[in-house]
């Protein structure tokens, strides 16, 4: 027989023991969130290195206001605009006029001889027909009657002051000095000369100036058209 405290002592013992074979509460609970570890913050990402060689950022462009121009100055002026487009359109019929002109001008020159009585001294006088002087002498007005509509169109084109002619344009107008005054003379003298073959006389006086006059007007009108115009376009009617 075991003894009452022989007994107890054997109670004790095995409640220790089962005691100290239970697992650890603490270490199998899970941790809660406050006792968890926080994650360490990421580091901020590093700004790339400035190039050395890298261009600086373009400056930006001065308006026109800074240069200078006031707001009147850089608005349109409707009337300049105006003045500009009607000298354009002249300009544009004169050209073409121009043209058109030397055709019965160059036809008048050719024709010439053939309105002119043919005969040396000692020789008899070859009158030429009254045909060939009327086909001449129409010849001669349409030309004129062609080359001062011409020039009325760059006479009468408005002028934007302030502008200077150079080049070509200026070589255009100083012939006008020439083949101006012979278009003046040469339908006077052709007029005095047609009188005098008419009446069956030979040409004299200074009526027989007509021919070089006429010869020199129209070497001087061809020279201004090639001025401004050469080379010369093929496409020159088109606007």
């Amino acid at each position: 027989m075991i003894s009452a405290p022989a007994r107890l002592a054997l109670a004790a013992s095995v409640v220790f023991y089962s005691c100290a074979s239970l697992p650890n509460a603490d270490a199998q609970q899970p941790a809660t969130p406050s006792q968890q570890q926080e994650p360490a913050t990421k580091p901020a990402p590093a700004s790339p290195p400035e190039l050395p060689n890298a261009p600086a950022p373009a400056p930006a462009e001065p308006s026109l206001s800074d240069l200078g121009f006031t707001q009147d100055q850089t608005q349109a002026d409707p009337k300049l605009q105006a003045m500009l487009k009607k000298r354009t359109e002249m300009l544009k019929i004169h050209q073409r006029l121009g043209l058109i002109t030397a055709a019965p001008m160059v036809a008048a020159l050719i024709t010439g001889p053939m309105a002119k009585a043919k005969g040396k001294n000692g020789q008899p006088i070859q009158e030429p027909t009254q045909a060939n002087l009327d086909f001449h002498a129409a010849l001669g007005g349409a030309t004129t009657a062609l080359y001062f509509s011409t020039a009325y169109f760059a006479i009468r084109a408005p002028r934007v002051p302030g502008t200077h002619k150079h080049g070509a344009i200026r070589m255009h107008e100083a012939l006008a000095f020439i083949h101006g005054p012979g278009m003046i003379l040469t339908p006077i003298l052709g007029i005095m000369a047609y009188k005098q073959e008419s009446a069956g006389e030979k040409v004299h006086g200074i009526a027989s100036a007509h021919g070089a006059v006429a010869v020199v007007t129209t070497a001087a009108y061809g020279a201004s058209i090639i001025a401004v115009s050469w080379p010369i376009h093929l496409k020159f009617w088109e606007k």
